[in-house]
């Protein structure tokens, strides 16, 4: 990153000399005769930061349920940033998106619907409506200027939020499900991190699991989310949890796990369904051809399968865990949501 000569505090995760204002993170300043730099720092534990170059940035703001930035980085392209923590990044956001969304629908016999909690930027609902047997897919999520400033930005998906199978909802997922009638052959959980304060966290419990969102599958349908941080140093943050609290509900569970660069760390999802789950590579590599538009950049039925095999560090904790997830026994991984500090 260059020396650094001076440390200014400043907030929100921006590291920038010059007027911006946040809320809990430090401005370095760099010895260089030509332009200063502007950087963005994650605090990603007490004693470990992530910095990345940036070139401007595109948006930052409160909502009424997060901090939210826009950031257009030197390394990885436009960034989406909420409550200090890396959502996603244009470079290398069809690693986590594909992971995400494709292992459930290829698994499904014959998926027509999808219901997705959270995706307000967009790209989950572009790789679901890639399916050529979705007929509708709903994304809901809470938080309209998210939803509004990506629609606006994130060029990569101006043709999924003008799809006509999208039904693109505003509102909390929770209650969104518990109103609707309908089941869903797949839903997914591409939510925010769970942060002690944020809008997400109830959203990974046991009672959510079992009373809301199994109700609202169809016979042979699929549960998947995304399940936070699942590096040999950082598993035991939530990714243990959440899996073991899903075998509490569901009858077939797996986890599987894929590096992404920009959150600088291995990442974890689990899959869940009471009905068994294929993933032979050569049978997903057939519906690959057979079911979706275009050619996927990261994943293939061996990668897949590869994904599902994890590191002896990982999987004993994961077979050892105890924990299940409720709202008054909540895990959490490093950092705050507005709820926290108010």
């Amino acid at each position: 990153m260059g020396e650094a000569m001076e440390f200014v505090p400043y907030n929100n995760g921006f590291s920038k000399l010059g007027p911006y204002e946040s809320k809990h993170v430090v401005i370095e300043k760099q010895n260089h005769d030509e332009d200063e730099d502007s950087w963005f720092e994650e605090e990603i534990d007490v004693d470990l930061k992530w910095s990345f170059a940036l070139n401007r940035v595109l948006h930052k703001g409160t909502s009424e349920y997060q901090d939210i930035a826009l950031l257009d980085t030197k390394h990885f392209g436009k960034v989406l940033v909420i409550d200090g923590k890396m959502q996603s990044a244009e470079f290398d956001e069809f690693i986590y998106h594909e992971c995400l969304i494709h292992p459930a629908l290829l698994c499904h016999p014959n998926p027509k619907t999808m219901f997705i909690m959270g995706g307000g930027e967009g790209s989950a609902a572009r790789e679901a409506l890639r399916h050529r047997s979705l007929e509708k897919v709903v994304m809901c999520d809470i938080d309209q200027e998210v939803v509004d400033f990506c629609k606006t930005h994130l060029t990569a998906n101006h043709e999924a939020f003008r799809n006509m199978k999208l039904d693109l909802v505003i509102n909390d997922a929770k209650a969104e499900l518990e109103d609707r009638q309908e089941k869903f052959d797949i839903i997914v959980g591409d939510l925010a991190d769970p942060v002690e304060g944020g809008p997400c966290y109830q959203l990974y419990t046991k009672s959510f699991y079992e009373d809301i969102l199994k109700p609202k599958l169809n016979n042979k349908g699929i549960f998947v989310t995304q399940a936070g941080p699942a590096g040999v140093f950082t598993h035991k943050e939530v990714f243990s949890s959440i899996y073991n609290t899903i075998k509490q509900v569901f009858k077939y569970v797996r986890a599987y796990t894929a590096h992404v660069p920009s959150f600088a760390d291995t990442w974890g999802w689990v899959i869940a369904s009471d009905y068994p789950l294929s993933i032979e590579a050569g049978k997903m590599d057939k519906k690959i051809g057979e079911r979706i538009e275009g050619e996927l950049l990261y994943l293939n039925g061996a990668s897949f399968v590869a994904s599902t095999i994890l590191n002896k560090t990982v999987a004993k904790t994961l077979k050892n865990e105890t924990h299940v997830y409720a709202e008054d026994n909540a895990r959490f991984i490093h950092g705050h949501g507005i709820a926290f500090r108010i």
